[in-house]
């Protein structure tokens, strides 16, 4: 992957079982949020899947589309395009109905000091949504944000470990899983939530966050030592699969990769990578925010690409000044200040 072209293509490159899984739905698939930092690829796969299968169905991409040009480039690759605000009440009552809904929309960069906007996206606009499409299969993104810090051999919280957000995001993240588990127990909605960290492309992540400060010189915090991560493309084919877990009660799925990511080892091989020696600050502190994926990977199998792999290409894209997303992880707050 050294183009954007070619990273767009491997994002959005359907495995058999999200073929599989994806013609054997029923009717349209909406996307709110389409337009968001991992929305444009989640849209593109789930186009090439069902193009895959040959069925028959609409991929709903709903967004403000924010983004020059990203309407009418996902309209051209055969997305139904719906630009709309769902947080207004007019325009989320007049989108179109679907028996499947992919919900995305969520707030976490620059949440500091804008608590009450945090709130507004995460916990009470879901709400709005799931009353709207009470009638449909919902599968809404988390975040793994939702679990306290754990000891770091403790092998990391499952989805029946008790949760202890950390900071007001993941208060309002999991206030977004209580608000639409009311719905989910009022209507019977079916309903799947993705506890998702950390996941990354060669424009976002924590990987990206490593190799930057290591350009730049920049001290790396080590008291957040070890992380999950996860290939983006294999988080987006598990939340578009996970619409055929949906159930009410919920389905709750963790989703990251099958490692624990030494931050100190990443960083010393993207420097390798790179030619240029990290600089470490601190020391590893005895826990961290910590994910045990297991059932997701005996639902959905394992990530196509290694954290080494991805460290490669990471090193390769940054190191040859490839764009960028500019939207730090902040993966070493401990916390919860994003």
């Amino acid at each position: 992957m050294r183009t954007t072209a070619e990273l767009e293509e491997r994002l959005a490159r359907p495995s058999a079982g999200l073929i599989d899984d994806l013609s054997r739905l029923d009717g349209d698939i909406l996307i709110l949020g389409a337009g968001g930092k991992l929305g444009p690829s989640l849209v593109r796969l789930a186009l090439n899947a069902i193009r895959a299968g040959g069925a028959d169905r609409r991929i709903i991409a709903v967004s403000r589309f924010s983004e020059p040009g990203l309407a009418e480039a996902l309209a051209g690759e055969g997305a139904t395009v719906v630009p709309a605000d769902a947080a207004d009440e007019r325009a989320l009552r007049d989108l179109p109905d679907a028996p499947n809904v992919v919900f995305l929309i969520g707030a976490k960069f620059g949440t500091q000091g804008r608590e009450h906007a945090t709130w507004f996206t995460n916990a009470y606009l879901p709400g709005r949504v799931a009353d709207r499409f009470k009638d449909s299969r919902i599968a809404a993104l988390s975040t793994g944000n939702v679990y306290p810090l754990v000891p770091v051999g403790s092998g990391g919280s499952t989805e029946d470990s008790p949760v202890g957000p950390v900071g007001e995001y993941a208060m309002s993240c999991l206030g977004r899983e209580r608000v639409l588990e009311h719905f989910s127990a009022t209507y019977g909605t079916p309903l799947s939530l993705i506890r998702l960290n950390y996941a990354v492309e060669l424009r976002y992540g924590v990987l990206v966050d490593l190799a930057q400060k290591i350009l730049a010189g920049e001290p790396i915090d080590l008291a957040t030592g070890q992380v999950n991560v996860v290939w983006q493309g294999y988080a987006n084919e598990v939340t578009l699969r996970s619409l055929t877990l949906a159930a009410a009660p919920p389905a709750v799925l963790n989703v990251t990769g099958p490692e624990l990511v030494s931050v100190r080892q990443a960083a010393l091989a993207l420097g390798a990578a790179m030619g240029k020696e990290p600089v470490f600050t601190g020391e590893e502190a005895p826990t961290a925010l910590l994910s045990n994926a297991g059932r997701c990977h005996r639902l959905f199998g394992y990530p196509e690409l290694t954290p080494a792999e991805l460290v490669e290409h990471t090193a390769r894209w940054v190191a040859g000044g490839g764009p960028l997303l500019g939207k730090p992880t902040k993966f070493e707050r401990r916390d919860g200040r994003f």
